[in-house]
């Protein structure tokens, strides 16, 4: 009972949400994460460490950047629940404005990305 509340909590958030379905194909760096949210980057931190702690995602430190994908093991439980977001959502008009718009953040460069939100 404790995981299925804490997993629910976790999708009950739309910026959570957007970010998963912003995963869903790929891994991004935190800074790409906070720059489709429009979020401060606290904020988007503490939303994928709500996440991670429900198994919905994963994360992995490289030099100075934080990056987040989709769990490993696609027959998880987890799973379950991102095949069920994903498929209620895949036409949402708002995840495909963000599609479009993720796909522009990752042409950014990551070092640009950071250097912004130092200020």
């Amino acid at each position: 009972m404790d995981k299925f509340i804490e997993t629910t909590k976790a999708i009950s958030d739309p910026n959570r949400v957007r970010a998963l379905m912003a995963l869903r194909d790929r891994e991004l760096c935190v800074c790409r994460i906070i720059e489709l949210l429009q979020l401060a980057p606290s904020t988007v931190s503490k939303h994928l460490t709500i996440l991670k702690q429900a198994g919905l995602v994963e994360g992995r430190k490289e030099g100075r950047w934080m990056h987040y994908r989709l769990p490993d093991d696609k027959n998880s439980k987890a799973w379950e629940t991102l095949d069920w977001v994903f498929k209620s959502l895949e036409n949402s008009p708002e995840i495909k404005a963000d599609n479009k718009r993720i796909t522009a953040i990752i042409g950014t460069d990551l070092a640009e990305l950071t250097r912004i939100y130092k200020k």
